[in-house]
């Protein structure tokens, strides 16, 4: 009995000893390297088993391996293979288990991880985390983008696990996150030490359009265009180049961003604290143009003062045309200063000012009575421009175009691009405004055929015409036309049947209109004014004496 039961303790024995000597597959056992040969290490993982592992697999990539006879190794059990008493083990696989193992802790404490890039993949690279190889997408690798991975190949660093998954094996990593963090307590120790308007060396990084940014020793700062200087900065290359050290202020730090932003001209004078003490009112002064615009052109003074000739200011005859038809880019002017606003650093300058009013200038050299001639350069509905010296313009208008014919039919005689002479009727320097008249060439027939005419004068007309409402007589060339009532101071002879053409007929002028060039005559009148005479030479009615004695006697004094 006592026989039996020992049998069964020691079967149990003997099983228990299996169970512990014999590892399970699918695990990780330690063995000892008990030999090296062939490109392969032989290890004993016990109950006389031995594997056979390559010793690549004993290295990280690009690195020999480090491992003797006698080095304890933790090993991947794949399978036993009894029949030959051999062990399938991976030391790759070991590793694997053992480095998810080490990540999976990693990752849940977000805290980091080393490995080395080793290759280059689609969007990537892969990294050695020491048994696990992970996924390095290329936005990852640095702050900003890296053109060339070279240089971080192979080298042990340390990585952030942004994403992992053991079922699938993948693995994410960022190096740009731990650059992140350093350079972020980096900044902030600068940034501590910095002050807005302390003054500080710094290289410049990065040219942009906008600006430039400036490295204050492990800290970017932002030198915008409009901070370089006081002068207008087209492209911040043309006063800074890369790697360049410069002077510059710090302008203002946001304390929250981080952002810092940095000024060349606040080191300088401001050049507007004297603007107008060197460019006083009325004062002409020599510039450059340095933009140009729909509605004016900049001019600089001098650098860091640049002023408006406002479109309006700049040409006496030119109204309506671009600056740039006028002035342009880097060209040098006379300007002559018009205001200033020192608040508001602006200064008006006028172009046209440094020029004498052509208006003016024509006013002298060409007094009222003076004969131009000119093209006509356009034909509005009120009469003719025509193009004088210094490309300022006379205006005739319809009623000085012609003596005989009205304006609208005298008009239609000319054509743009005619060669007109004139006479200078009137130069008005403020309105800007010259009159010419076409007809004052000729002397005027009516002035000189009523020269010696005044209201009141007895002429002798001729009769060209009869008509109902009266008779149309001649005068020295000048037509006019007698109403009926004029006619006689007897209505009974108010008749024009009783005039024949070709009759001299004596008439009173009692109107000489300039304007519609005609006489006022009347029979009527002259009748009158005979009668009015007649009685205060020779008595009143009032006497008893009759016209007819009174005619009578003043017929016969003349008969005398």
């Amino acid at each position: 009995m006592a026989q039996s039961t020992s049998m069964e303790d020691f079967e149990a024995l003997l099983n228990e000893s299996f169970e512990i000597d014999t590892p399970s597959e699918g695990s990780v056992v330690r063995g000892k390297i008990i030999a090296i040969e062939a490109g392969q290490a032989i290890i004993d993982v016990g109950y006389k088993m031995e594997g056979r592992v390559d010793l690549k697999e004993f290295s990280n990539p690009g690195e020999a391996p480090e491992i003797a006879v006698g080095d304890e190794v933790e090993v991947y059990l794949d399978r036993v293979e009894n029949a030959r008493g051999e062990a399938v083990i991976s030391r790759d696989k070991a590793r694997r288990e053992e480095a998810w193992d080490r990540l999976e802790k990693a990752y849940a404490e977000d805290s980091r991880v080393e490995g080395a890039i080793f290759g280059r993949v689609k969007g990537g690279f892969t990294v050695d985390l020491g048994g696990a190889v992970a996924f390095l997408p290329g936005s990852q690798v640095d702050v900003r983008p890296v053109r060339d991975a070279g240089p971080l190949m192979g080298l042990k660093q340390p990585f952030q696990i942004l994403k992992m998954d053991r079922r699938r094996g993948n693995i994410v990593v960022s190096r740009r996150a731990i650059l992140e963090e350093s350079r972020a307590e980096q900044r902030a120790e600068i940034i501590g030490k910095l002050n807005e308007g302390d003054a500080v060396d710094g290289v410049v990084k990065n040219i942009t359009e906008y600006g430039a940014f400036v490295d204050l020793g492990g800290v970017d700062g932002l030198l915008h265009v409009t901070d370089m200087a006081w002068r207008r900065v087209n492209h911040p290359s043309e006063i800074l180049s890369i790697g360049e050290t410069v002077k510059v202020q710090v302008i203002k730090i946001n304390k929250e961003t981080h952002r810092i932003s940095l000024g060349m001209k606040q080191l300088q004078a401001d050049p507007w604290d004297s603007v107008e003490r060197k460019f006083p009112l009325g004062t002409v002064h020599k510039g450059r143009v340095t933009n140009i615009t729909d509605y004016g052109a900049f001019v600089e003074l001098e650098p860091g003062v640049e002023g408006l000739v406002h479109v309006s200011e700049m040409s006496w005859t030119k109204k309506n045309v671009h600056p740039g038809k006028i002035v342009s880019t880097s060209q040098e002017v006379d300007v002559m200063v018009l205001e200033i606003d020192t608040a508001k650093r602006r200064v008006s300058l006028g172009l046209k000012q440094t020029m004498r009013n052509p208006w003016e200038v024509f006013s002298e050299t060409h007094p009222i009575g003076t004969e131009v001639e000119g093209e006509v350069k356009n034909i509005t509905e009120f009469g003719l421009f025509i193009g004088l010296d210094n490309d300022i313009d006379g205006m005739v208008h319809l009623s000085d175009l012609s003596w005989d014919q009205r304006g609208e039919e005298a008009i239609q005689d000319y054509r743009k691009g005619d060669m007109v002479r004139a006479v200078v009727t009137e130069v008005d320097t403020d309105k800007e405004r010259i009159s010419l008249s076409v007809k004052a060439l000729e002397g005027d027939p009516f002035a000189e055929a009523v020269g010696g005419v005044k209201r009141g004068s007895i002429i002798t007309v001729t009769v060209t015409a009869i008509e109902d409402g009266g008779i149309e007589v001649e005068y020295e060339g000048m037509k006019s036309f007698i109403r009926r009532s004029d006619l006689s101071r007897d209505r009974s002879e108010q008749r024009p049947e009783r005039f024949q053409v070709g009759d001299h007929v004596d008439v009173r002028v009692t109107n000489i209109d300039t304007k519609t060039r005609r006489l006022g005559l009347s029979i009527k009148a002259r009748e009158i004014a005979e009668e009015k005479e007649a009685v205060e030479q020779y008595g009143s009615s009032d006497s008893g004496a009759s016209l007819g004695d009174i005619l009578g006697a003043a017929l016969k004094g003349e008969d005398r």
